[in-house]
């Protein structure tokens, strides 16, 4: 009996090591990785501030997903505060945060590219959303939040549990610089009309959940609670066939409710998207209907 005992002992004794130097090599991995350097040939955009810049950008800021991520101050707020230990607090983002040194450059990279002005990669920020905007929207943005007052918020705050370091140290999680394409051109200037073309450019907002393809499916990275995105594509399990008319769309889009009352979950981002005018609005549900069909989540 002593014998099994010691080898159980033994035993789990071993198993405890094992974890504990997985849990180590998965850390020491994921903490190199987050600080390697990525080089990116990025693009100067000249800095605005006339007052139709700063007017576009505003809208931009609480339309685009800035707003919910940074507060409508830009002072930075806790958006992911998981029980099972993922937390994420945004950066304040006014003169009086990280971005009071930045560069016309340094604002390219980090907006456009996933890439701080040291050359190491933003971790948890949807650069892949705003890689394509065009230089007069980019510079419209950043008109905005230099022109917010200074705010009193700290540097970014993160905090991943070991399950998602390991699963970032081997890149099935990816930081914002991994998801981009660095060598696709910014936009051109799109005429800002309920097209398809220019729902397009407006929909690259949406790909940081629902892929690049918007089919879909469980968002590498987030919470255990949150749900898997929507396919928007008219492949199978579709929800686009429960909004038959772009007034349907634009009414879920406005109140976050479908058409038969229920409520869709609230990890989308109601809050920027209710601000979202209805041309483009309009255009998203435009362009969703040229979309491939594809299978959810692929």
């Amino acid at each position: 009996m002593n014998k099994t005992i010691k080898i159980v002992v033994v035993g789990l004794l071993t198993l405890a090591g094992l974890v504990a130097a997985l849990a180590y090599t998965a850390s020491a991995l994921a903490d190199h990785k987050a600080h390697r350097i990525v080089s990116v040939a990025a693009t100067e955009v000249a800095f605005a501030s006339d007052e139709a810049s700063v007017r576009r950008g505003r809208y931009l800021f609480e339309s685009r997903g800035c707003m919910h991520c940074h507060g409508a101050d830009g002072g930075g707020r806790a958006f992911i505060d998981d029980p099972k230990g993922l937390y994420v607090k945004s950066p304040n983002i006014t003169g009086g945060g990280v971005v009071q040194d930045y560069t016309e450059r340094d604002w390219e990279r980090a907006i456009r590219h996933g890439v701080k002005p040291s050359g190491e990669p933003l971790l948890i920020m949807p650069s892949a959303d705003f890689n394509r905007l065009t230089d007069e929207d980019l510079a419209a943005v950043v008109a905005y939040v230099r022109s917010l007052p200074a705010a009193s918020g700290t540097a970014a705050q993160i905090r991943l549990p070991l399950i998602v370091k390991a699963l970032y140290a081997v890149g099935v999680v990816q930081d914002a610089a991994e998801k981009i394409d660095h060598s696709l051109p910014p936009s051109q200037p799109i005429p800002a009309a309920a097209t398809s073309q220019y729902g397009a450019y407006v929909a690259n907002s949406c790909i940081g959940c629902h892929g690049a393809s918007l089919s879909g499916g469980k968002i590498p990275g987030g919470p255990p609670s949150w749900p898997a995105a929507a396919n928007l594509t008219p492949g199978s399990e579709s929800v686009m066939p429960r909004y038959d008319t772009p007034e349907k769309f634009v009414a879920m889009m406005r109140s976050g409710e479908r058409p038969d009352g229920s409520a869709v979950n609230r990890a989308m981002p109601f809050e920027t998207l209710a601000v979202m005018s209805e041309n483009d609005l309009r255009a998203v549900y435009a362009y969703l209907g040229t979309l491939p069909p594809r299978a959810h989540g692929r």
